[in-house]
């Protein structure tokens, strides 16, 4: 076997001699196999599910590709003709795929750095309990993609500096920009003004590796003391009642998170379009773009230099928040996830949440509008561990139907064509990141305790739709969901090829 103990990557052993000078009591090397074993678990899955062009041929266990080889995957260990791999990096080297070489150097990043992360977890000390530390516990990263704690160019040290696995205090640069040299949109914070001149925060990643190159120096280094929330680059300052989303043009998991200019000229008024439609739901809440702030560079907004400042989300007393990642993350000492203590009766709790969280999905999917609603974009409010509402955040990635739309007597003047798909793009939308991926997500966690709880969800699906108006779009989607493959982000092909436009596919998992 090319095993954990043969082969260790260069980010690995960058990262074990950080480690060993900046933090010595985290026993780091210690958590490689199990980051090694838990990453290789997630490509493996991209290579089962994902629609990929060098898979010529599928069975129950093996995968034939078009040079005739074959893989299988035993506990965590992929075989090539049966050779096996436990890490996945080198098996992506054994593969030989030109295309994986990017991949194979993102998935050595994102073992090493799980491995960090794991290492410094039980350091922490005591599980979550408030909010920030509820979006500070998912240790492990995104559940299902390959490059879960993929951060490129973060050494070591900027994983414990910045990650929000290790609870740090973040202190935000803000950089000084006269009016006339940046573009605001929306209701900027006076916090963040002086004078005529807009405060920029800037991340101190971004403000040492990349404003640099701009000629740019943060004029207030540090004056903004913040908590980093699950996405990292986005922030809450402490003290403040709005969040901050800040460029960091580097890669996390599977994109570099920059800010467009056309996310700084159009997230107001698309958080205004959004709250105006879900302000006709029930038990469903927008967390708003307050303001977005951009540096003019040769007259346009740069995506390096531009920040959105989103409002908190509104709590009531007795209630609890947090993304509903932190509830199926496993703890990294072993356990079940924090879900299994909320819920004593798995079907009932998964039926209240369901009836929470269908009606306001599939009414805003009939309307027209798919929201990117997996683990880290919806906010659940528990009541004393009910679930009794959901907030949605961050905005850029939802999906319009124009027809829809019109048809539900709902209109952006102005829509940038962007947000314009055909019916069934926004059903693969809604359906890839709920169903496939947050609903997928909690009812594996709970199937521990109970089973058949498919059928709970998709008997909550049918009487949502028979609470609808039955129009044609309520339709198709009902037969759509309730009867075809449900789509899934191809997320390993993604990165293999990342012009791709192809969706994966899972088996329907509704009961008929």
């Amino acid at each position: 076997m090319v095993s954990s103990q043969a082969f260790e990557s260069p980010v690995e052993s960058a990262f074990a001699a950080e480690v060993a000078r900046l933090r010595p009591e985290l026993r780091y090397r210690d958590e490689l196999p199990g980051a090694r074993a838990a990453v290789l678990t997630r490509l493996w899955r991209g290579f089962r599910l994902d629609p990929l062009p060098r898979v010529a041929h599928r069975s129950a266990d093996t995968l034939t590709l078009d040079d005739g080889r074959r893989l299988t995957c035993s506990r965590a260990v992929i075989s090539i003709d049966g050779t096996p791999y436990d890490h996945p990096a080198a098996f992506l080297a054994a593969l030989g795929w030109p295309e994986a070489a990017r991949l194979e150097a993102e998935i050595a990043h994102s073992v090493a750095a799980m491995a960090l992360a794991r290492a410094g977890a039980p350091a922490l000390g005591h599980p979550a309990s408030t909010w920030a530390e509820y979006e500070q516990s998912v240790v492990d990263g995104h559940p299902l993609h390959p490059c879960c704690r993929n951060r490129t160019g973060f050494t070591a040290a900027d994983h414990l500096a910045y990650g929000p696995e290790f609870r740090p205090i973040v202190a935000l640069d803000l950089l000084v920009v006269p009016a006339a040299r940046c573009v605001v949109r929306g209701d900027w914070p006076d916090d963040l003004r002086s004078g005529d001149d807009v405060l920029l925060p800037v991340h101190p990643w971004q403000s040492a590796q990349v404003l640099p190159r701009h000629g740019l120096v943060p004029q207030k280094p540090g004056a903004l003391p913040s908590r980093p929330l699950l996405a990292l680059r986005t922030l809450a300052p402490i003290g403040k009642p709005w969040q901050v989303k800040t460029a960091l043009s580097t890669q996390l998991t599977s994109a570099v998170r920059d800010i467009s200019g056309g996310s700084v000229d159009t997230g107001v008024a698309l958080s205004a379009f959004l709250r105006d439609t879900v302000s006709r739901l029930d038990g469903f809440a927008l967390q708003e773009n307050r303001a977005a702030a951009a540096v003019l560079i040769d007259g346009s907004p740069h995506r390096d230099l531009a920040a959105i400042v989103r409002d908190s989300p509104a709590v009531g007393p007795g209630e609890t928040v947090l993304p509903i990642a932190a509830l199926t993350a496993r703890p990294v000492a072993g356990g079940c996830p924090p879900l299994c203590t909320l819920a004593a009766d798995p079907a009932e709790w998964l039926a209240e949440f369901a009836a929470v969280a269908l009606p306001p999905l599939l009414t805003l999917l009939a309307w027209g509008v798919a929201l990117e609603a997996h683990e880290q974009n919806l906010v659940l409010v528990l009541e004393n561990g009910r679930p009794r509402r959901l907030i949605y955040r961050d905005l850029a990635d939802i999906r319009l139907g124009p027809d829809r739309l019109r048809d539900a007597g709902l209109s952006w003047p102005g829509m940038p064509s962007r947000f314009r798909v055909p019916d069934a793009d926004l059903r693969a939308k809604l359906f890839a990141t709920f169903f496939a991926t947050t609903m997928t997500g909690l009812v594996t966690t709970l199937s521990e305790h109970a089973p058949g709880l498919w059928r709970v969800v998709g008997d909550r699906v049918r009487r949502t739709y028979e609470a609808m108006p039955d129009t044609p779009a309520v339709r198709a989607d009902r037969a759509a969901l309730l009867t075809e493959p449900i789509p899934a982000k191809p997320l390993t092909l993604m990165r293999l090829h990342p012009e791709t436009t192809a969706w994966a596919y899972l088996p329907n998992p509704f009961p008929s």
